[in-house]
């Protein structure tokens, strides 16, 4: 088994082992992983520590480490808030927010990766923290499989707000429906918590977060904000609903 570590500032991972192959998620600087297997001297198939989200990514977008580089990062408690810059042997560069730190200065073999003055030690989430994170991707284009504020998908936002806020979801909407205490009726819903959002099939396809009684701030062709009810979400601008809820599911 071997490990790698993710320098740059954002690295696809893609389905299957070609560039045209569709992007599935992305790591974010910082981000750690196991190697499953090399595929060819192109593609490694990866499994990313942070959630077990498994994909296909260039070898050359990442540094090898060993197995006690990779234990001691499982510890890295600290994130960046916003877009920021990092100092690393290769220059200066942008990362996107929610990238894993372990402290002001990151080692890896000989190479020193100097943290930005911004980053916070993730501390206890509450509802108001969530919010104020979640607005900073309001506007964000959707992207299938991204994580950014430059591109991002319904659960990506939701892994990465609450990630800043501390809580660990899985990347998929689906997965992320199999966490958290379920509640029966969504007058008892609090700011922050998840709503999930079904197919005719009855499988989860969409997610996003309450930030009121009856709004939501999901990704829908952009991060956006919609009425919420029992029925679902509301899009005020195509007039009708777009998405049928089916649970709702409270972290806090």
């Amino acid at each position: 088994m071997s490990f790698g570590f993710c320098h740059l500032s954002i690295v696809p991972m893609r389905k299957d082992p070609s560039d045209t192959s569709e992007m599935i998620s992305q790591l974010l600087f910082g981000d750690v992983f196991e190697v499953l297997e090399k595929t060819t001297k192109n593609w490694i198939l990866i499994r990313n520590s942070y959630d077990n989200y498994e994909g296909y990514i260039d070898p050359k977008q990442q540094l090898e480490m060993n197995s006690e580089d990779f234990l001691a990062s499982q510890e890295n408690n600290f994130v960046n808030k916003e877009i920021t810059n990092i100092t690393s042997p290769f220059g200066q560069q942008i990362i996107p927010p929610a990238c894993s730190f372990s402290g002001k200065e990151m080692k890896l073999n000989t190479m020193v990766f100097e943290a930005p003055e911004d980053i916070v030690e993730i501390t206890k989430p509450n509802s108001e923290e969530i919010l104020k994170l979640a607005m900073t991707y309001l506007n964000a284009p959707y992207l299938w499989g991204g994580k950014t504020p430059f591109g991002i998908d319904c659960s990506g936002l939701t892994q990465m707000v609450y990630k800043m806020a501390g809580i660990k979801l899985f990347r998929d909407a689906a997965q992320q429906a199999t966490q958290g205490e379920v509640l029966n009726f969504l007058e008892e819903a609090k700011i922050g918590d998840l709503a999930f959002f079904d197919n005719e099939e009855g499988n989860i396809i969409h997610v996003g977060i309450i930030i009121s009684p009856n709004e939501i701030i999901h990704a829908s062709g952009q991060v956006r904000i919609d009425t919420l009810d029992h029925q679902g979400i509301f899009n005020k601008d195509i007039g009708e609903y777009s998405h049928q809820l089916r649970l709702v599911k409270s972290f806090l």
